[in-house]
């Protein structure tokens, strides 16, 4: 196809990383490759936090159910969704300021994820590793005391940035024509090619070359929707400003 598309299909999530640093150039120009990503209205609505501090990474470790990495890596950088600089600028430019409809939470949300993910791929461009740490919403009063952030600003995700130290395979997709449906919605052939993709997922983690297992794709989602999943962040959403009226 083309270097791009060859790259966004060589993605693969790393959680070992060299000791090798990320400069400050090279960070300050990632971070302006994800700046280019499409932004509702151009609010712009996210803020990053580059976690430097030793001592508060090892609290994130922590936070974010043990994921050493998070300490390890190169560079930690936590997305945050971020309305209180769009409301404060809103308000000096004489707007009577609205807050806590859903859909500026929707909107802060994907704006943080388009800016991470831009970045993510001009980093795997230069040869960087990278793992998003969802993890960060375990406990995001406490993640949010220790940044310090304010009303109307979330985290709503952690990434570890580094050099790779491991190369693991990637994981495979669903197939296409599970996702990509026309005209309408039919899910008449959800089924057998989730049978499919099951069986090829299985074969993927008996193979791969480490943490082998003995599980598929719909045993792995088990855990996931078999108890009420992270049932905290609603009345932590609220607290913060989101109150998704």
């Amino acid at each position: 196809m083309n270097t791009v598309i060859d790259l966004l299909k060589s993605h693969r999530s790393i959680r070992k990383f060299t000791h090798q640093p990320i400069t400050d150039e090279l960070l300050h120009t990632l971070v302006a490759a994800g700046q280019c990503a499409a932004t509702s209205n151009h609010v712009q609505a996210y803020s990053i936090i580059r976690v430097v501090d030793q001592g508060n990474r090892e609290q994130l470790v922590a936070l974010s159910g043990g994921q050493p990495y998070v300490a390890g890596c190169a560079e930690f950088l936590v997305f945050c969704a971020d309305m209180k600089r769009s409301f404060e600028a809103a308000e000096r430019a004489g707007a009577e300021i609205v807050t806590g409809m859903t859909e500026q939470l929707l909107v802060a949300t994907i704006d943080a994820a388009l800016i991470a993910q831009n970045l993510v791929v001009a980093a795997e461009s230069v040869g960087l590793g990278i793992c998003y740490i969802g993890g960060l919403r375990n406990n995001p009063a406490d993640v949010s005391a220790l940044l310090r952030l304010p009303e109307h600003v979330y985290p709503v995700f952690g990434l570890c940035l580094g050099y790779p130290d491991q190369q693991p395979e990637v994981k495979p997709r669903l197939p296409l024509e599970t996702i990509l449906k026309q005209d309408y919605y039919n899910g008449s052939e959800d089924e057998a090619q989730v049978a499919a993709f099951d069986q090829t997922m299985q074969s993927y983690y008996q193979q791969r070359t480490g943490n082998n297992k003995e599980t598929n794709w719909s045993q792995q989602l088990r855990p996931m929707f078999s108890h009420k999943l992270r049932p905290h962040m609603k009345d932590f959403l609220f607290s913060k400003g989101f109150e998704m009226k």
